[in-house]
């Protein structure tokens, strides 16, 4: 990686963790899809990866007082078991077709932005475990759990702490299920993760200003927030691959 691209490629880690501080998620949605028009979509995949797991303990103590564990756990448990087999796929798909796949997968999040929001009790236990599984897969694939993840929690209109500590939880087991899975299977390496070291001072220091900023927007503002965020990397994304 070029000096040029490294700065490039930090500015993007930075920008993406303070989202990720002030929503819960939006880390590897944003990254992802622009850092693989930097370097290799399976390298862009693994390095957000690994800094959801570099990024997980930052603040964890709030997230586990916060989080609805009831769920987040079982969710946690079916995509950890699932994401082995999301990194499989992504190991075997041509590079194109994962950079397009990863863009689509952009849009998909700020689209599912505009699902309307219910009231009403807790998912049952079939859909619960239906999300773990879809998250894990996109972990794998595309370092994304949140297409699944986030209206399960958004869409419930849980108050804000608890749907951020709730998709921080699933995340956090995530990374480390997908950390393991890529050395196994060898998409990920010392190379990488000594890179990923390198965007943690970046990491931390978004993250912690995401953190906060947190709580201080009202909750309309807060989810507004949220899908222009994600509908700027989404098109971005596609913008830059026509290109």
């Amino acid at each position: 990686m070029s000096l040029d691209a490294f700065a490039l490629a930090l500015a993007l880690v930075f920008g993406a963790s303070i989202v990720r501080g002030l929503t819960g998620f939006g880390l590897a949605i944003i990254l992802v899809p622009l850092l693989g028009l930097i370097v290799p979509p399976v390298q862009a995949v693994v390095i957000s990866i690994l800094l959801q797991l570099l990024a997980g303990p930052i603040g964890l103590k709030r997230i586990l007082a916060d989080g609805e564990r009831e769920t987040a756990l079982p969710i946690a448990i079916a995509a950890m078991l699932a994401t082995p087999f999301g990194v499989w796929l992504l190991s075997v798909t041509p590079p194109d077709v994962a950079r397009v796949s990863i863009a689509m997968l952009a849009i998909a999040a700020f689209g599912l932005m505009f699902v309307p929001a219910k009231e009403g009790a807790v998912p049952g236990r079939k859909e619960t475990w239906a999300t773990g599984v879809a998250a894990g897969l996109l972990t794998g694939f595309a370092s994304m759990p949140g297409p699944p993840v986030v209206p399960y929690y958004m869409r419930r209109k849980l108050p804000p702490a608890v749907a951020r500590g709730s998709m921080l939880m699933v995340f956090f087991a995530t990374a480390i299920a997908g950390s393991i899975a890529s050395f196994v299977i060898g998409t990920a390496d010392l190379h990488l993760l000594w890179l990923s070291v390198l965007f943690y001072p970046a990491l931390y220091i978004g993250t912690r200003l995401g953190e906060m900023a947190f709580g201080k927007v009202s909750e309309p503002v807060w989810r507004t927030l949220i899908g222009i965020i994600l509908g700027i990397a989404g098109i971005a994304a596609v913008i830059r691959l026509l290109s």
